[in-house]
């Protein structure tokens, strides 16, 4: 399964040769999502190490645990990812949304996008009820892909997350799947 967004690029599943790719994809970026990630040890940008969690990304999807997407070129980079992860069934029927993109494609709409492609794979393929995301609370552009993809904000969490070394507040965002 592979959407054409234009441009050379495109949205797919994980598959099992991304590792040096994913490796790469980092490393260029790694400036661009210093301040949006957690603090990475240098074996985080190995092949080795992407290898490692590709096997579990795909572990993960055969499970139902999450679905793991990667924004390809035809070059074979890969310029982003978003992910459905955290899949929790149940009375819950609901999952987390994360995604970054290359700084290169920033501010162009591309993740926005994406993100339709996401939501629109967990209602008819995941079958969710909900997607549940959070952001920093100064990440208005990550804030406006949400919003445009009909996300509303449900309250802030105080020292949500450990990112760039730090415990940081975040916006908490929810779509609601099963009602559209």
């Amino acid at each position: 399964m592979t959407f054409d967004l234009g441009d050379g690029i495109r949205l797919r599943l994980v598959d099992h040769g991304d590792a040096e790719a994913y490796a790469a994809a980092y490393d260029v970026n790694r400036a661009h999502l210093a301040y949006w990630d957690p603090v990475r040890d240098e074996s985080f940008y190995t092949v080795e190490w992407h290898n490692g969690l590709v096997t579990q990304y795909l572990r993960d999807h055969a499970d139902g645990r999450a679905a793991r997407f990667v924004l390809t070129h035809d070059d074979g980079r890969i310029l982003g990812v978003a992910n459905v992860t955290n899949i929790v069934r149940g009375a819950f029927h609901s999952a987390d949304l994360g995604y970054w993109i290359d700084a290169s494609l920033a501010g162009r709409g591309v993740m926005t996008r994406v993100i339709a492609i996401v939501i629109d794979y967990a209602r008819a393929e995941l079958e969710l009820h909900r997607l549940q995301a959070s952001t920093l609370l100064e990440n208005a552009a990550s804030q406006r892909v949400l919003r445009h993809n009909g996300f509303e904000q449900i309250g802030m969490a105080p020292k949500y997350l450990r990112i760039a070394g730090e415990w940081q507040d975040h916006l908490l965002f929810q779509r609601i799947l099963s009602d559209s």
